[in-house]
């Protein structure tokens, strides 16, 4: 029967084979009730001791929640069922069975812990609260492929296993390769700017990056999926702010556009994002937070609750969950940082903060040999163990930029998610490596 399935979405009249999980079972003696579930919704199958064959009857006896099934039969209009429909089953096939203790309910009204929800993802996932995250996400990724090759970049797959830290050897995971030492990557860095300087001048890669950082909070992960992009013969950071705000506008578009079962469903309302984003540098940052009462130290970056304070009060006065904040301190910054020409202290760099977090980081590079050698002693890098980074500025890199989105940030924050492990299918932090 199963080449003959079709979804439960697409249920309409006749003779229909659907498949999927049990989901509720009621039984009324001579009248009995199951919720198939697929993956696009639910359906009522109905049977009645005078309408079906009575081993119809003795198959859904049998049956318990989470029980896989196909079955056939004819569609009728009733009001009070799922979608206006249900189905008289002439034909029933049990697939699989499920245990009939379940460590997670798939329809139940009480909230389950996360760790509880995560231990037992496979059943969670069924939930379809949890689906309408990850389709949306889905097609999150979808419009940023869509986003970047309709602008003429190139997509690249780098390296994960790596020789030398990207930025720092502190929060790195370093692995045994074969009788090397490596590490797994922090992010592309070197590779997507290697390859704007090979000639690609514009690149993007979705992957997964790792940062050993035992942070415990409901925003880090120790893997997380980075969108990254690099771009050649640019003028300055603001050249890379404006494809960043272009394609934030562009993926709210395409949610509010292809997600909108999946949005009403999470309860969750969404507005594109008006352009030009607002920009605030970092000094103007310290004022508007003094003028709170909120004090940090010239010269250091907002910490997790100076950036959501900043956020909320970008929220006040400007009316916007979008902010960037520009022009980040030199020493908070990586060495390949472009520095300001006539204040060398402060950067051609930025974050792009949503909702009080940080979800995008970036800005120009130093695409200048004799100067990127003299940060990178001036950051205590040993020019040696990158030395296949540094050679490439000696043979005319352009003048470039890039940045780094945090794709499971950026759902959290879009869906008001509680924490980023829910937008993430099977997520990785310092206490779990399972399953």
């Amino acid at each position: 029967m199963l080449e003959e399935r079709i979804s439960t979405s697409n249920i309409k009249s006749g003779s229909v084979v659907v498949a999927g999980w049990v989901r509720e079972i009621r039984d009324f003696g001579k009248l009995k009730f199951i919720i198939l579930a697929d993956r696009e919704g639910e359906v009522q199958i109905t049977a009645k001791a005078n309408e079906v064959e009575s081993e119809i009857l003795e198959i859904i006896d049998k049956l318990g929640k989470e029980d896989v099934i196909v079955v056939k039969g004819n569609v009728r209009e009733n009001e009070k069922a799922p979608g206006g429909k249900e189905i008289v089953p002439e034909k029933i096939e049990i697939l699989n069975t499920s245990e009939r203790v379940l460590p997670l309910e798939i329809r139940s009204k009480a909230k389950a812990e996360l760790s509880t929800r995560l231990d037992n993802r496979f059943l969670d996932l069924r939930k379809k609260e949890v689906l309408a995250i990850f389709k949306i996400r889905s097609q999150v990724a979808n419009a940023i492929r869509e986003f970047f090759h309709e602008n003429g970049f190139i997509e690249i797959h780098t390296p994960k296993i790596v020789a030398s830290a990207t930025e720092s050897g502190a929060n790195v995971f370093p692995i045994l390769y074969f009788e090397k030492e490596a590490f797994l990557a922090q992010s592309p860095q070197f590779y997507k700017q290697a390859c704007v300087v090979g000639g690609f001048e514009k690149v993007f890669e979705i992957a997964p990056a790792f940062r050993a950082e035992k942070h415990h909070t409901i925003r880090h992960l120790t893997e997380y999926t980075s969108v990254d992009a690099e771009i050649g013969f640019i003028k300055s950071h603001e050249d890379v702010m404006k494809v960043v705000e272009n394609l934030i506008k562009y993926i709210f578009e395409k949610v509010l556009e292809r997600c909108k079962k999946e949005l009403n469903m999470l309860n969750v309302e969404l507005s594109v994002p008006k352009l030009p984003i607002k920009r605030i540098t970092m000094r103007e940052a310290y004022k508007l937070l003094e003028k709170e009462g909120y004090s940090v130290e010239y010269g250091d970056e907002l910490n997790t609750e100076a950036e959501k304070l900043f956020g909320k009060i970008v929220k006040e006065k400007f009316g916007t969950d979008f902010v960037f904040l520009t022009e980040f301190p030199w020493k908070v910054r990586p060495f390949y940082t472009y520095r300001k020409e006539n204040e060398p202290e402060w950067t051609k760099s930025f974050d792009l903060i949503y909702k009080g977090i940080e979800i995008v980081t970036g800005g120009q590079r130093e695409h200048r040999y004799e100067i990127l050698l003299s940060q990178c002693k001036e950051k205590g890098v040993t020019p040696e163990k990158i030395e296949f980074y540094l050679k490439m500025f000696k043979y005319g890199a352009p003048p470039h930029g890039g940045f780094g989105l945090g794709l499971d940030r950026l759902i959290m924050l879009m869906l008001n998610l509680s924490n980023v492990r829910e937008a993430t299918l099977f997520p990785r932090d310092p206490e779990r490596l399972e399953p």
